[in-house]
């Protein structure tokens, strides 16, 4: 994967084929540019043997194909920059992920398209789950949340283009203004 946004999209993706009907994202960037991201989702867990085996890329639950790299990558990529990956799940309850990366390290892969990446799991799945972003930097806070917009949108679907093409602005406008200077 090129950029984190694009592993925060395949992991969260994990979420929305758990059945989880929340997914809460959270990237964060301290002083230090400690970036820490989180998927937190109540979809359907992880029993103790898959948590296991889950960092490994023949661990994957998907029928479609033997491996499962998501969580390997992401958790290599954060390794890199001297951070780590951590998961925590309980059957029935959900799943925490937490991704803590050095933003200055040289290995730390760049955060692309946060916004766009966001605004593909809302569109995408304008009925089911909702999802929950929050990015809190020094220079801010920006709070996205699906069951806010969509009832300010009184019915109209979340994968409408000029919805969709609304979020995205905003949401980059947001990020831009809030990450400026810290990655």
């Amino acid at each position: 994967m090129r950029d984190l946004s694009l592993h925060l999209l395949d992991l969260a993706e994990n979420s929305v084929r758990a059945n989880a009907s929340l997914v809460e994202l959270t990237l964060t960037v301290d002083e230090s540019k400690l970036i820490t991201l989180t998927i937190r989702d109540n979809g359907c867990g992880m029993d103790a043997e898959l948590l296991a085996r889950v960092s490994s890329p023949f661990g994957t639950t998907r029928t479609t194909r033997k491996v499962g790299l998501g969580i390997p990558l992401m958790m290599q990529n954060a390794q890199l920059t001297g951070g780590d990956l951590h998961i925590e799940s309980e059957v029935g309850v959900g799943t925490l992920l937490t991704v803590t990366l050095h933003g200055d390290s040289i290995d730390c892969l760049p955060l692309g398209d946060i916004a766009g990446t966001v605004t593909t799991l809302a569109s995408a799945n304008p009925d089911h789950p909702e999802f929950c972003f929050t990015c809190i930097t020094p220079g801010g806070r920006s709070d996205f949340d699906t069951r806010e917009i969509k009832a300010a949108l009184d019915g109209v679907s979340l994968n409408e283009p000029e919805v969709v093409a609304w979020m995205h602005d905003s949401l980059s406008e947001e990020l831009n203004e809030i990450l400026k200077g810290w990655l």
